[in-house]
């Protein structure tokens, strides 16, 4: 069977998916590796895939909370991202990668990996691209939305002719930061890429979009060869661990709470939202439960009978006992509220999560509030208004239903298999 290796970059939305696709790999006989951050080892190991690190490591990166400050909390957070923490390594990313692929029989990469397409072609294998939100497809037809404000909603309103060129401007400005990457593959005899690697680092294989069809249909303007697989779900712990036994018996004891989480990068610039999600919930008369991440990530909350906070717990699990999620909107959690069949209230912060939020309310499953409108009262009041409404309530069962019908990891397993054999 296939050897077949997947590398990642980024935050455990940027991980899970690859881990389920090589899961579904392994389940079928192929020999799957993961290629990505050091750190991510244990977690990966666990779920029993074979691990490469590839630099660089998460610690590489300095104190998490400035550097995750500075990767979402910014209005360049993508820039600092891609100038600050990818290109930096690119070329150990290249010699770890490279390792990696001995005896690969295709690679499977992310729109980080930005040394992908040059092992691909060094090795002279095929290159299968991945995107994990709509917004990653540049798409002029169905434009993303890139902020909580009227002026990015407004934007929506604008024809295909008019973001061509605001898409074409974004490339101009950013192509320069690629100078290093275009070094690279020269020194490597590679021919230069007319192309923005990040913009249209598309493969001519097979692109894998591994989101849900309900969040974005194919549109016209998509790569050839793009395949909507649907989520790719994996949400065990650090130690391949399901819920917690004190967090299932405070399910157990009561109404279904309220569940606020901000992934596990936006809570390392969570500010003041748990403190205002306890005060909400007590306006309310409503349990809750916060992923607060790791302890050093989210400040201390008020400590209450009906508040229960834990670092992590497996989205497949616990959001299907809730009776409403709120959450940053980043693509992963988006998916696990979707396939739980429950309302959203989306708090979005950078990057693809307000795109993310407004997608969710276009489809009727969620409300979206600006972080600077972050304060207990409004929260209560959204909230009140969304659990309140049978309408969305119906509407997020009928879309759950849809999202847990999906193969998402087994469907991007039928599309790799497909080009292993040559179709």
């Amino acid at each position: 069977m296939a050897r077949v290796v997947l590398t990642t970059f980024g935050s455990l939305g940027d991980l899970h998916p690859y881990v389920a696709l090589a899961r579904e790999l392994l389940a079928r006989g192929h020999r799957p590796l993961l290629a990505t951050h050091g750190s991510y080892r244990e977690r990966v190991e666990a779920a029993g895939i074979e691990f490469h690190a590839v630099r660089p490591d998460l610690a590489d990166f300095g104190d998490p909370a400035v550097t995750m400050r500075r990767a979402i909390d910014s209005p360049r957070a993508t820039e600092f991202v891609v100038r600050q923490l990818v290109l930096p390594h690119l070329r150990a990313s290249h010699e770890d990668l490279r390792a990696a692929c001995a005896g690969a029989d295709v690679l499977v990469g992310h729109v980080l990996t930005l040394a992908a397409p040059l092992v691909a072609e060094e090795r002279g294998m095929p290159r299968i691209h991945t995107v994990l939100q709509p917004l990653s497809l540049f798409s002029a037809h169905d434009p993303p939305v890139l902020s909580t404000s009227a002026a990015s909603r407004w934007a929506l309103r604008l024809p295909p002719a008019a973001w061509r060129p605001l898409w074409a401007l974004a490339r101009a400005g950013s192509r320069p930061w690629l100078r290093g990457l275009d070094a690279l593959r020269t020194e490597a005899g590679l021919p230069a890429v007319c192309g923005h690697p990040l913009l249209d680092g598309f493969s001519s294989v097979l692109n894998l979009a591994l989101f849900s069809p309900v969040l974005a249909r194919p549109q016209p303007d998509w790569p050839p060869r793009t395949v909507t697989t649907g989520f790719a779900f994996w949400d065990r712990d650090e130690a391949g661990g399901d819920m917690p036994a004190a967090l299932r018996g405070f399910l157990d004891a009561g109404p279904a709470p309220l569940v606020f989480t901000l992934g596990s990068a936006a809570v390392w610039a969570a500010g003041t939202f748990y403190r205002e999600a306890v005060k909400a919930t007590a306006l309310l008369g409503r349990r809750a439960v916060l992923l607060t991440g790791p302890r050093t990530a989210a400040p201390p909350v008020p400590s209450r009978r009906d508040v229960m906070a834990v670092p992590y717990a497996p989205h497949s699990e616990l959001f299907a006992r809730a009776a409403g999620i709120i959450h940053q909107g980043g693509i992963g959690t988006t998916g696990q509220a979707l396939r739980a069949g429950r309302p959203m209230l989306i708090v979005p912060f950078s990057h693809d999560q307000p795109d993310n939020g407004a997608r969710c309310v276009r489809l009727g499953v969620a409300r979206v509030v600006a972080r600077r409108r972050l304060r207990a009262a409004r929260l209560a009041s959204e909230l009140d208004a969304l659990l309140g409404d049978p309408v969305v309530r119906a509407r997020a069962g009928q879309i759950g239903a849809r999202v847990r019908s999906e193969r998402g990891a087994s469907a991007a397993v039928d599309a790799i298999e497909a080009v292993l054999a040559g179709g």
